[in-house]
């Protein structure tokens, strides 16, 4: 899968990536990691736009009459965990060669290999724009992130989002909401028979949501998930509780939007039974399997997948791929790492698939 001056783009990100370690990136914190991005690509020839901490860059002659492809990475990092053997803030060499440092996994590869192939693809005439943004806050959610930034863009057809998936793509990734229920009783002597307990009315609505089935099932994310993760009721031994509150999970899928899935269980479970959601903004995402995009991939030898995990993806208007180098199972550890011929191969992978791609 070799493309012109590979090992040039290779080496550019590997010591874009060494940099981007070097300085801490914690969540809404990531004004030191933009800076090396903005730097990056304005020695690189292009004009960078800065809001916040998320910057990104258009090809140059953006031309309104072509389809645009978004390439989409972030920059941000969790904190530390405990383990660590080594300096988080510092890349160090491993023995078998890998590159030691937090945020080389989740997600500095995928942002540096994504980086280096816009340039590439920005040398040479194509049959879409590129805007390749480095964004912040993913790790939290943020409103700074990505969010912030979509109304600044120009109008997409379609993004790469850059997140350890061992360059497999990811073409549906569940969506979140948090719910807080209520169900509300009577007061009353627990000795005599007084009250309405609130637990026993939160019984069957438990039961409902347990087993509440939907007409749609997804068919690379399978069913929407519900969970009642918390409760809580009563304020001491002998009071009958009057009202019990829960804590819902609810994963749900590109078969319905967040909002659809509340609705459907607001039915089930009925008006006397209240369900708040503290966000409905993380939504699920799809994309056809028959896309351009995705059928390139495909055509690589890549094997499309359904992802329970979130990503920016979730607050993306538009289709998208999530597809990275690295492994999501070292993301958020002790001594996180990523191997260079993941980074080497992931810059193959991406500038053969979107070289020339029409969509």
């Amino acid at each position: 899968m070799a493309v012109p001056d590979n090992d040039e783009l290779f080496y550019d990100a590997l010591g874009l990536l060494r940099n981007l370690i070097s300085v801490p990136s914690l969540s809404r914190d990531e004004s030191a990691a933009a800076d090396i991005i903005w730097l990056f690509l304005k020695e690189r020839g292009f004009d960078p736009d800065r809001s916040g901490n998320n910057v990104w860059a258009v090809s140059p002659g953006f031309d309104e009459t072509k389809p645009t492809v978004l390439l989409n990475s972030h920059i941000d990092t969790v904190r530390p965990s405990d383990g660590w053997t080594t300096d988080p803030f510092t890349p160090v060499d491993g023995a078998d060669g890998r590159i030691i440092g937090l945020g080389s996994n989740d997600a500095g590869a995928s942002v540096v290999s994504l980086a280096v192939s816009f340039v590439y693809l920005c040398s040479i005439p194509q049959k879409c724009n590129f805007v390749f943004l480095a964004s912040c806050e993913e790790e939290v959610s943020g409103r700074g992130g990505l969010e912030s930034v979509v109304p600044l863009l120009p109008p997409i057809d379609v993004a790469i989002v850059g997140e350890p998936t061992n360059m497999q793509p990811a073409v549906s990734e569940k969506g979140l909401m948090v719910i807080d229920a209520e169900v509300r009783g009577r007061a009353g002597h627990a000795a005599r028979e007084e009250g309405d307990n609130a637990i026993y009315r939160a019984l069957p609505v438990i039961e409902k949501l347990k087993n509440l089935c939907f007409d749609k099932v997804s068919p690379t994310l399978g069913p929407v998930k519900i969970s009642v993760t918390q409760i809580q009721a009563g304020t001491q031994h002998n009071v009958v509780p009057a009202l019990c509150t829960m804590v819902i999970d609810v994963r749900t899928t590109d078969a319905y939007s967040n909002e659809e899935t509340l609705l459907i269980m607001r039915n089930a479970v009925g008006k006397d039974v209240a369900l708040v959601p503290r966000s409905t903004r993380l939504n699920p995402s799809g994309i056809d399997l028959g896309h351009p995009l995705v059928k390139r991939m495909v055509m690589l030898g890549a094997k499309p997948f359904g992802s329970p995990t979130l990503s920016d993806q979730a607050l993306m208007p538009w289709p998208s791929v999530k597809i990275g180098p690295g492994d999501s199972s070292r993301s958020h550890t002790a001594d996180e790492y990523i191997y260079p011929h993941e980074i080497r191969d992931a810059v193959a992978f991406y500038t053969t698939v979107l070289s020339g791609l029409a969509i």
